[in-house]
């Protein structure tokens, strides 16, 4: 038994619903939000149900942290009514276009200033798999990161884990306090009671920024990237129509006309000569483009 009561800090996240389709864009890499329902990452509060076990079971105490913007209140408020004793959300405007190394100093920043025994949160997000946010703001910490646990036991100075491993293996460990631990989906998260969700609406929501962090403008979002994401656009985003295929063409010739998609082939000549003049004509193309090392006289 654990003399001191835990501290655990809980990372929420969102996700987007695979329900509903996201709508590409035309031009440019933007991605039409209409209709783009997001939900919290089920392992996130798999990774909240195992905190909320240790603080029935030990009376630990229960931070809930979410990154972004206000929307993100209602995932907070929904941790409030399971139990949680404390939400805090952090977010600057300059956060957009960050990457994972950006995002990571965000979060190890917000850990050395709590200062908990343990970070919870889950191992993979529903919409884009692994996210190595987590484990970068871990290191970054010094903080030992046990990924993909199954089941898990604090002691007093350690903890101890069981993880998935390769094909369908389990390994367990231990680690020293404090740990970074991200939960599969095994807890089934505690449905709240409607008079626990009414409640949750008065419980104060902590507000941070940049400033509480202390970390300069440039350390995150687009500038404190490491990988810049390039864009990208549809195939042939400006078609070019062409008539019907000629009827006196054969069958194969206007097949491939019509799943052409309309794309005129680009015109070109081949021209053959022999050895000798292919020569000379590339040492001509050479010369007029300024290729070729002025001679010496």
């Amino acid at each position: 038994m654990l003399n001191n009561k835990l501290d655990i800090l809980v990372l929420l996240r969102e996700t987007n619903d695979p329900r509903p389709p996201a709508r590409v864009t035309t031009r440019g890499a933007g991605i039409s939000e209409r209709g783009l329902r997001r939900v919290p990452n089920p392992s996130d509060l798999a990774a909240l149900e195992e905190a909320l076990h240790l603080k029935d079971t030990l009376g630990a105490r229960v931070t809930v942290l979410a990154i972004g913007p206000e929307r993100l209140n209602d995932t907070l408020y929904l941790a409030f009514s399971m139990g949680a004793d404390q939400g805090i959300r952090f977010w600057e405007h300059g956060l957009e276009d960050s990457d994972a190394s950006a995002d990571a100093r965000v979060l190890a920043r917000i850990t050395k200033i709590l200062v908990p025994d343990l970070l919870f949160t889950g191992s993979r997000m529903m919409d884009s798999g692994d996210d190595p946010v987590p484990a970068l703001a871990a290191a970054a910490s010094g903080m030992p990161c046990i990924s993909a646990v199954v089941s898990f036991t604090p002691k007093q100075e350690w903890v101890e884990a069981e993880r998935k491993s390769d094909r369908g293996a389990r390994q367990n460990v231990s680690a020293p306090l404090p740990c970074t631990v991200l939960f599969e989906e095994v807890r089934t998260p505690r449905y709240p009671s409607i008079e626990a969700v009414t409640q949750s609406l008065n419980v104060p929501i902590e507000t941070w920024d940049l400033a509480h962090l202390g970390l300069p403008f440039w350390e995150i979002g687009a500038s404190g990237a490491y990988l810049a994401a390039a864009d990208y656009s549809t195939p042939r985003p400006d078609p070019v129509r062409v008539v019907t295929p000629d009827p006196k063409l054969p069958a194969f010739e206007r097949i491939l006309s019509l799943l052409s998609g309309g794309i005129k082939a680009r015109e070109g000549k081949l021209h053959t000569f022999s050895t000798n003049d292919t020569a000379a004509a590339l040492v001509r193309i050479f010369g007029e483009e300024g290729l070729l090392p002025e001679s010496t006289p």
